[in-house]
């Protein structure tokens, strides 16, 4: 459709749509597709397991120590999770998502070896 008035040149009407110029609305197709809630599949993260390896030479206090900064535990729950470490060669800190579990594995890494003990932390698939 052309518009026209006096004294001018008719202009032909364009209409933008998603990006591109369409000289009449009925060239427009809208191609959106509509998402129901049987299309969204929501997939849980994978969960990790903290684990705490026993050794000869951290101190006791060093591992309730970490347990109680780097996990938030509290000083009975802790004491108990370093006993686990202590008498079962190995102890479960805590369950996290990959990225979570993987810090708090580098914390307390980082914190033994500056401290110099050879404690080591580790992560397993849940």
């Amino acid at each position: 459709m052309e518009t026209k008035s006096k004294g001018t040149i008719s202009q032909p009407r364009l209409y933008i749509m998603d990006t591109k110029i369409f000289k009449n609305m009925d060239e427009y197709e809208d191609d959106t597709n509509v998402i129901t809630k049987s299309d969204i599949k929501i997939q849980e993260p994978s969960m990790y397991r903290v684990l705490l390896h026993n050794d000869d030479y951290t101190p006791m206090e060093f591992v309730v120590d970490i347990l109680e900064s780097v996990f938030n535990m509290r000083n009975p729950h802790a004491t108990q999770i370093m006993m686990d470490v202590h008498q079962k060669g190995i102890g479960v800190c805590g369950v996290y998502t990959y990225e979570i579990a993987e810090t708090k594995v580098a914390i307390v890494t980082e914190s033994a070896r500056k401290e110099e003990y050879p404690l080591k932390c580790t992560m397993e698939q849940d």
